[in-house]
């Protein structure tokens, strides 16, 4: 009666044994797949952060050019300026001057000395006379001098106006290509934001999933631990099923060896021949004689 108590409470244990077994397997099943989901998320991040560093030294580059394009700007302003103000400067020395250009033209002005300076080479005259074309000489040079600076300054006008225009025109260019290029900075710098919090999205996600993994992994020891109980019950149960069924075989052939010698001893008593088993056993009490 105890044995069948025993073999039903290992039966009950078995059952528990094989639920605690679907479980570990299930939950073995689980954590492998957060593993996996978990590993899948962080391998996205990780090609998200190689975007999100792509995008940034794109944004920087671009913003080294526009940087560099801002300082041209403006020493370009600056020049622009500076030229503007030595435009302006001539333009009042070349007011000033004019209000002194002589009546006759420069062409003329030029002829006449030539004139003077031959006719005192080839033409006889006192001291005095030469000291008269000398002065005039001298009052017509005076007026070349004039004619000359007004040219000089009216080209260098033409010149400075010219520089300042082509100037102008660079810094234009110089202000559309940046304009371009900061345009194209800030767009990469939105892609790299909106990869960043992607990338924050998917670590937030990985994160999670990992939380649910060491969750899940922390309920397996538990099973183990109950399952590894059970079994230490069973194991122990079947040993004391195992001794009982021992016991009862060795009561049984004791049992079997007094009737066997029982009847061994009739049969001396009757004068009958023994079997071997009966000799052996009324031997190995002494009794075989």
């Amino acid at each position: 009666m105890l044995g069948n108590d025993r073999k039903t409470r290992i039966d009950e244990l078995n059952g528990k044994l094989s639920v605690l077994r679907d479980e570990r397997i299930r939950l073995e099943n689980e954590t492998r797949e957060l593993a996996e989901k978990r590993d899948k998320l962080n391998d996205r991040a990780r090609g998200v952060r190689v975007e999100i560093d792509e995008f940034r030294t794109q944004r920087d580059e671009v913003n080294s050019k526009v940087r560099d394009m801002k300082q041209r700007r403006n020493e370009t302003t600056e020049s622009i300026d500076e030229k503007i103000a030595e435009m302006r400067k001539a333009q009042e020395e070349y007011r000033s001057l004019l209000k002194k250009k002589p009546s006759q033209s420069h062409h003329a002005l030029q002829e006449e000395v030539e004139h003077i300076d031959w006719e005192i080479q080839t033409t006889p005259t006192t001291l005095q006379e030469d000291r008269e074309l000398v002065g005039k000489v001298k009052q017509l040079e005076t007026q070349l001098i004039v004619h000359k600076k007004l040219e000089r300054l009216k080209d260098k006008i033409a010149d400075l106006r010219v520089q300042t225009r082509t100037m102008r025109f660079e810094s234009h260019q110089l202000h559309t290509q940046l304009t371009a290029n900061a345009q194209t900075a800030q767009g990469t710098h939105r892609k790299m934001l909106e990869k960043i919090a992607e990338f924050k999205a998917l670590k937030a996600q990985a994160d999670d999933v990992h939380k649910q993994y060491l969750q899940t992994r922390a309920k397996i020891k538990p099973v183990q631990e109950e399952a590894k109980t059970i079994v230490d019950q069973v194991l122990q149960l079947e040993g004391k099923i195992h001794a009982d069924m021992q016991k009862e075989k060795e009561q049984s052939e004791s049992v079997l060896r007094e009737n066997l010698e029982r009847q061994a001893k009739e049969k001396l008593k009757r004068g009958g021949k023994l079997s071997w088993e009966e000799f052996q056993l009324l031997a190995e009490k002494g009794m075989a004689e």
